[in-house]
Formats: C-alpha cells, structure tokens, sequence
C-alpha cells in the first residue's frame, strides 16, 4: 500500500507535483485504512490528500540541503536491490 511513499527531498529534477500527490494519496490511504473511500466519505478523503499535498510541498520547499542532490536512477538501483536482497 505505501509503495509510493518515497523520499522526495533533494533531488535534480525536484520532485514534480504528480510525485507529491501519489505520495500524499499513499499516506492518506494509509493512514485511513481504505484504498477508495465511500462516497460519503469521498470530501473528506480528497480534503486530506489535498491538505497532505500543500503541506509537503511546503516542507519540501523550505528544507535545506547539505551535498549533492540525489541520482533518481542510482536510487532505484539501490532500491531493486534492497528487494533483492529481502527477497533471500
């Protein structure tokens, strides 16, 4: 379920709006235990994703960093290889 949740600071790109809502859409779906809400409870479902989204672009807009930004593929291979290795 939290597949999509990722690290989204510091990167060259930065990360782009679609990464910020997948992730905040993970989380919320996380967080509330439902992977499609009713429709009852459709609003609040997508206020909170919203609210998510404007929060970590926010955060992701005032952190500092310290050393070069990350490689978007030098992480994916270091993450196809921690599945690798849980995968022994």
């Amino acid at each position: 379920m939290c597949r999509n949740i990722r690290t989204l600071h510091h990167f060259d790109p930065p990360a782009t709006p679609d990464e910020i809502r997948a992730s905040a859409l993970q989380y919320v779906r996380k967080l509330s235990g439902m992977r499609q809400p009713s429709r009852a409870n459709q609003a609040a479902f997508e206020r909170a994703v919203e609210r998510v989204v404007e929060a970590t672009a926010e955060l992701l807009g005032t952190l500092e960093a310290h050393g070069p930004p990350r490689d978007r593929e030098v992480e994916r291979e270091k993450a196809i290889q921690r599945g690798v290795a849980r995968r022994r």
